[in-house]
């Protein structure tokens, strides 16, 4: 963590100095807001903590409830997510208090008694092998908290207004605040009290029932199948032997989807309620608590639950939709003004852990964008890529949960080999950690013509972290893990062995970066650029790095030496990051988006194709 650069600081380093519209915040909603975000979820709640980097734009939260939420559904965090949560700088405090998935167990018939089970398959969970973050289980209110905690201390203050509903919206044609938004307080001293606002963007993170989709036109796409699933957060006593480890249970009364829960007793049951009938007309949403506690009873037989407590509980239907466009330019010749995210636009069943995951990284989409088209950084005509590469996204969580739900519903004659689920739950690992997301050629994700070069970093994937040494301090660190949430695109020189094509790059590249950098703002504000040689970090002499990877920053200009870093081997496999990453010795830029999304790769001695990449995103200062 980098603070003091713009003077002494003694208290928590993580509450930056509000500045712009964080200053003197009006605790009631204005007239008028450049960014309103309808729903305080996972998607809405990130954003708005991105949008806290952004003090120069007006950004406002309206929730219908009173206040935070107390108890979430959602509670599977992968590991993509808690990368995520490391941009925002939670990530360790929420590891620290969640469950960790060490390992997937699953359980079948005994082949010698078919009415009861056993264990069949200890699988190591996959968050172990793919990434250095893992996969944990944590109340969704509490990361809604952390989120709230980002937002307010952000520079920008943003709080989420509590007790105002969302009545519908108009879009006008023009206008500087084309969106009028009617809200209705309900709560406090102004209750039944209505109110319009203009906006120039609209955010609608507002559940699966959005009153935002509804009101721009936009319809979910899909069905519910005919199977429900009780769903139980329970504080039992039981010998059931894994009750504190993850399970699939497949049994001849049914399925079970066991989930211990973080703080060490509470789990997460979901059981397996059985085909629906055709004209049920969802009255199995209303099977009592006792009845799905039998039920789990009977699938776990010889073992048995004694049910403490019901911390929460529900029944649902599985269903499949996405929304047939995520925004509202309908195929208009304008730029997006309303835009849908997480629930609002995908929904699907609870068992693949996605929900919550994939809505953060729709809000990581679009926060940025709206942060650079707003302060005049990108052309407006970045906001039509949120939904261009965020529903193919959705699509293919679809897919897959339609897919990993079916397996999980099954009976013991329908499946010839007891081994098939546990296969496919490492064989897809990367698609649930949320590891696959690859986002096509656009405006701000490059061709492929130079990817031989950094085979390891694919163009429009996110930027998968290494180790490597601060040249400053000679700790070894992640990559990865110094790029923050702050809107910033990253910009990484791989050195070639002799420095000499480097330091010809830099040369140029400094005044690149500096026509895209406001002239009141730091020479990075914009674009970070950030060095990595091959040879060890003894051998490199801090102050004879060009002086791009040096910069003077903050009001009293002082000098960052953390851009600076050599390939360290890895602890592990003894080989260092070009290897890991198939890194050309000849030396390669790689660009990121704020988001962590491999926006380009260049060679290193064409300065200029970097310029022609950059012309395309920002516009200049």
């Amino acid at each position: 963590m980098q603070f003091h650069h713009h003077g002494y600081v003694s208290q928590d380093p993580r509450i930056v100095a509000a500045a712009g519209t964080g200053v003197d915040r009006p605790a009631d909603l204005p007239d008028e807001t450049d960014v309103l975000i309808v729903g305080s979820g996972p998607a809405g709640m990130l954003l708005a903590a991105q949008m806290s980097q952004f003090p120069g734009v007006t950004t406002r939260i309206i929730e219908q409830r009173e206040g935070r939420l107390v108890l979430g559904q959602a509670d599977g965090i992968q590991p993509r997510s808690v990368e995520t949560f490391q941009a925002f700088g939670f990530a360790e405090r929420i590891t620290a208090e969640a469950y960790n998935i060490a390992y997937m167990n699953f359980w079948g018939p005994d082949p010698e008694n078919p009415g009861e089970i056993i264990r069949t398959t200890r699988t190591e969970d996959y968050g172990l092998k793919i990434s250095e973050f893992p996969h944990l289980i944590v109340n969704q209110a509490r990361v809604l908290d952390y989120f709230a905690e980002a937002a307010a201390h952000g520079p920008g203050r943003i709080v989420p207004d509590y007790g105002v509903e969302f009545v519908g919206l108009t879009v006008h044609d023009d206008g500087e605040y084309p969106v009028e938004v009617r809200v209705r307080h309900t709560a406090g001293s102004r209750e039944g009290e209505e109110h319009t606002i203009r906006a120039k963007y609209v955010v609608g993170s507002d559940g699966a029932r959005s009153g935002v989709r509804e009101a721009i036109g936009r319809r979910h796409v899909g069905a519910f199948s005919a199977h429900a699933w009780g769903v139980m957060d329970v504080l039992v006593n039981t010998d059931f032997p894994d009750w504190r480890t993850k399970c699939a249970i497949n049994a001849q009364a049914g399925n079970i989807l066991h989930i211990p829960r973080e703080g060490g007793y509470l789990s997460r049951v979901y059981v397996d309620l059985g085909e629906v009938a055709e004209n049920d007309n969802h009255q199995v949403r209303n099977t009592p608590i006792e009845t799905v506690i039998a039920k789990a009873n009977e699938i776990l037989h010889p073992y048995s639950l004694d049910v403490k407590e019901v911390a929460w509980s529900s029944v649902y239907e599985v269903g499949h939709r996405v929304t047939d466009g995520f925004d509202d330019a309908l195929g208009a010749e304008r730029a997006p003004r309303v835009f849908l995210t997480g629930d609002a636009c995908h929904t699907h069943s609870a068992k693949a852990g996605q929900g919550m995951n994939v809505s953060m990284q729709d809000g990581f989409n679009l926060g940025w964008k709206l942060g650079a088209v707003l302060t005049g950084r990108s052309p407006e005509s970045l906001l039509s890529t949120y939904s261009s590469e965020r529903q193919p996204v959705a699509q293919q969580l679809i897919d897959f949960d339609r897919e990993w739900s079916s397996l999980m519903a099954r009976k013991p004659e329908e499946i010839s080999d007891p081994q098939e689920l546990s296969n496919y739950y490492l064989a897809t690992a990367e698609f649930p950690s949320g590891f696959m997301t690859q986002y096509a050629r656009s405006e701000i994700t490059g061709g492929s013509d130079h990817q031989a070069l950094a085979a390891g970093f694919p163009l429009g994937r996110r930027f998968k972290s290494a180790e490597v040494v601060r040249v400053c301090d000679g700790n070894v660190v992640h990559l990865g893990h110094h790029a923050k949430a702050d809107g910033r695109w990253r910009v990484y020189a791989f050195a070639d062995a002799s420095g000499a094509r480097l330091g010809e790059w830099a040369s140029a590249v400094a005044p690149i970066i500096a026509r895209f950098t406001p002239a009141d703002a730091d020479v990075d504000a914009v674009l970070d650029a950030k060095v990595v040689y091959q040879e060890g970090f003894e051998d490199v002499e801090l102050l004879e790095t060009p002086s791009l990877f040096l910069p003077k920053t903050g009001p009293l200009g002082l000098t960052d030496w953390e851009k600076v870093y050599t390939a360290a081997p890895n602890a592990w496999s003894k080989t260092d990051i070009f290897t890991e990453r198939e890194l050309s010795r000849d030396g390669v830029v790689v660009v990121v988006r704020p988001d962590q999304y491999v926006a380009a790769v260049l060679p290193l001695d064409a300065p200029a194709e970097l310029d022609a990449f950059l012309s395309g995103v920002f516009l200049p200062a």
